[in-house]
């Protein structure tokens, strides 16, 4: 055998021995654990036979504690390129088998540099993430080596879509990483995320919680919202991501994705006619409008868990990629509160980021009062989706479909945050507030002084049909052209895309600056 055929014979090998990680024994434990290997992870998200791997070769440069026993190529996260349904993604996916997937230098190195390509090429970066922390063998140089991650996240945010999948462990400062990107999905029962865990949480505080509830994907699903997406198993996690990718362009230079549809653009609906109920304080399901208005009824929704006063979520119309954001009367009857107004907020920034248009539909009474949420800063909180709707350059089409009152209108989208088109179902209402608090307030001396109370309680209902008449309908909006068209409910959909074709060369500017300063 020539020389240069033992050198061949040696690189595959070589290779072979790369791509088993930490060796058959830990790839065995990996699988007994329900888990799937970085490596198998890949292969399932991406095209087969696209992946082209960078730095297979790498090996950790650490000495201390016993390290220079054992230099594993790829020291445990794989890096690349490769395609989904044809598109060109970057991705690093963290080997559990290696060392723990616990981040060298050298895996950050790795890392950052696909992250760095990720934004030169103008693709998205996808981090599957599984993984024990720092290497705390080299100490201060693999935190180092998260701080140059995290800034890498920084710069790429608004660039080019980031997503995370946590699979694994993802704890200590490893966190921040995954907090930083666009969408988060978690595994169920077998990924968690949290700065401290159980042991630290019960030295520091006396609380003993498990791994699970502390931060398992249910916790960060539906409590914190940490997490976008939650999936009972990986392979339905990797769908999802695959599915949330269709929806988003490859950079923020891209228009968002236009797709063929059968569905007909001026498809009517006459369900929607009757779907609001009579009764103002009776409750229906928005679900219902979002499915019938959008294309083939397929509507792909992010945080479906957490805050389900409010929906946000992609979709398309007329084949255009769009963001969807609605009350939900179904779920406190659609108000406003904390969590609702930051889910929103950073759904709507994100769009925005990306070109990907806003459709808003709208039934919300108000805020949410209460003690809880004024010391919880609802404040400040309302003013995120305040800021983000007011910031928004891409095209905004907004639909009223009932109650809209007071601040809590203003913040869905209205005309003066530079709502675009912005339309009203003759069975909206709206309005500073709702008739009985009107009345109390315009009318209070004059029901206090009236002592028969059958009398007062027809005072008080000729006071509210008043009120209702002049203001608790569309009309006064439409007059002072504040909403464009007050439209019949079943052509929503047809009024909606014709909107959005007509917008699809809107330019605005904001003024220069260096950068914003929304409220935190």
């Amino acid at each position: 055998m020539s020389i240069q055929q033992d050198k061949i014979r040696e690189l595959v090998e070589r290779r072979a021995n790369a791509r088993l990680g930490g060796g058959q024994k830990r790839i065995d434990d990996q699988h007994k654990k329900g888990k799937l290997t970085a490596r198998e992870r890949l292969a399932l998200l991406l095209d087969p036979g696209s992946f082209e791997e960078f730095d297979m070769f790498v090996q950790h440069r650490c000495t201390n504690f016993g390290m220079d026993a054992s230099h594993p190529d790829g020291d445990g996260v794989v890096t690349g390129q490769g395609t989904i349904d044809g598109r060109t993604v970057f991705v690093f996916a963290q080997d559990f088998t290696v060392n723990g997937g616990s981040l060298s230098k050298t895996m950050s190195e790795k890392i950052c540099k696909v992250m760095d390509m990720a934004v030169r090429v103008g693709a998205p970066v996808i981090g599957l993430n599984d993984s024990g922390g720092a290497r705390i063998q080299e100490g201060i140089d693999s935190l180092a080596g998260f701080g140059e991650i995290f800034e890498r996240n920084i710069l790429a945010s608004g660039v080019v879509p980031q997503i995370s999948g946590i699979f694994g462990p993802c704890a200590g400062g490893a966190v921040y990483s995954p907090a930083l990107t666009d969408f988060t999905l978690m595994v169920q029962n077998t990924s968690y995320m949290f700065l401290t865990g159980p042991a630290v949480v019960k030295a520091v505080t006396g609380e003993e919680v498990d791994q699970e509830n502390l931060g398992g994907a249910s916790v960060h699903a539906s409590k914190s919202g940490v997490a976008h997406f939650s999936a009972p198993s990986e392979q339905e996690g990797i769908e999802t991501i695959k599915k949330l990718l269709s929806f988003l362009p490859q950079n923020n230079l891209e228009s968002a994705p236009v797709r063929e549809t059968a569905d007909p653009v001026n498809r009517a609906d006459d369900l929607l006619n009757d779907i609001v109920p009579d009764n103002p304080n009776k409750s229906y399901d928005m679900y219902g409008v979002i499915h019938s208005i959008v294309d083939d009824g397929e509507f792909f929704e992010v945080h479906k868990d957490f805050a389900k006063n409010i929906i946000v979520g992609f979709a398309h119309m007329g084949g255009r990629s769009v963001g969807v954001v609605a009350n939900q009367p179904g779920v406190l009857a659609g108000v406003l509160d904390i969590n609702a107004s930051r889910k929103a907020a950073r759904f709507v920034r994100f769009c925005d980021a990306f070109n990907i248009p806003l459709v808003t539909l709208v039934d919300v009474p108000g805020f949410l009062p209460g003690t809880q949420q004024e010391y919880g800063a609802i404040i400040t909180n309302g003013a995120k989706l305040l800021y983000a709707y007011g910031e928004a350059t891409v095209p905004k089409v907004t639909v009223t479909l009932r109650k809209s009152y007071g601040g809590a209108h203003i913040v869905m989208s209205c005309k003066q945050l530079r709502g675009d088109v912005n339309y009203a179902w003759p069975t909206s209402e709206i309005a500073v507030m709702g008739a009985d608090g009107a009345v109390d307030i315009l009318y209070g001396k004059e029901l206090k002084a009236e002592t028969d109370s059958a009398k007062k309680a027809e005072i008080a209902d000729a006071r509210k049909k008043e009120y209702n008449d002049l203001f608790c309908n569309p009309y006064q909006a439409a007059q002072k052209g504040y909403i464009e068209d007050v439209i019949e409910p079943r052509n929503t959909r047809f009024r909606v895309i014709r909107a959005l074709a007509a917008l699809e060369g809107k330019r605005q500017e904001i003024p220069a600056k260096k950068h914003d300063n929304l409220p935190l």
